[in-house]
């Protein structure tokens, strides 16, 4: 099998849908072996190896418990013999509304599980693995809110995604000498399901310099070209890809 992938080995969370189901799509077809996060479903998980050919394995597992995360990637490990690239791009947008306590403290408790702890958790077992196999690389998808913040209703997911840059920033520095790439991807507004509501002419659609959002299929091409290794020297770097909505 040819391809900018052939012979490499991923996982990639969150690939049930959106971003993630793109990026399992493009790493197909440059050849890699997969192993996609399919959730909590183990129904949504054979429906994903249904369209995907014998180089795919989809694994269910609820990365918001703890002991899911180690489980998890030990059967991705098993399933391929050995991992190359993890891409982290499972989350939520999870809101914290400061005028409410309660959804306040659990906005807070969530969005860190979630959006921060359970990613690191993974990215823990990641190093241990490439340690023992000669190195290896981290793909972090975070977002546009992790430089700016996000609004109001999501202090919560601004600063867990925050965390999450800086995370890759310093696996990135503290493991470059053992072979351990880490890159963030960070994107703005993405055309998925979340946004399927809002028709193209929409204001807030309009209003974008690009006058559309940006697909799903654009950032699956670039976490690609990440995973492939051909530019190792940009480990420690987070890629903006927002059509020019936010420009740092």
């Amino acid at each position: 099998m040819s391809g900018l992938l052939a012979g490499k080995n991923l996982v990639i969370t969150g690939a049930s849908r959106g971003i993630g189901l793109e990026m399992v799509r493009a790493a197909h077809r440059e050849g890699a072996r997969i192993v996609a996060h399919a959730g909590r479903s183990a129904h949504t998980a054979a429906l994903l190896a249904g369209e995907f050919d014998g180089r795919f394995t989809a694994l269910a597992a609820d990365l918001s418990q703890r002991p899911a995360r180690a489980q998890f990637f030990a059967a991705a490990a098993a399933a391929l013999g050995q991992v190359d690239v993890l891409v982290n791009n499972a989350g939520a947008w999870l809101d914290s509304p400061v005028d409410d306590p309660q959804a306040w403290a659990e906005g807070w408790a969530k969005n860190l599980e979630l959006n921060l702890q359970a990613p690191a958790d993974l990215c823990r077992e990641a190093i241990e693995h490439f340690r023992e196999h000669g190195g290896g690389a981290i793909i972090n998808v975070t977002s546009r809110s992790a430089h700016r913040g996000d609004d109001a209703e999501h202090l919560a997911y601004g600063a867990a995604k925050g965390g999450l840059q800086s995370l890759t920033k310093g696996i990135a520095r503290g493991y470059a000498k053992e072979g351990i790439l880490a890159y963030a991807i960070s994107p703005g507004w993405v055309a998925t399901e979340l946004s399927s509501h809002l028709a193209a002419d929409d204001p807030s659609i309009m209003a974008l310099p690009m006058g559309e959002m940006t697909p799903a299929s654009d950032v699956a091409e670039l976490a690609v070209f990440l995973a492939s290794g051909r530019s190792r020297h940009l480990t420690g770097a987070t890629v903006d890809i927002t059509g020019a909505d936010y420009v740092r």
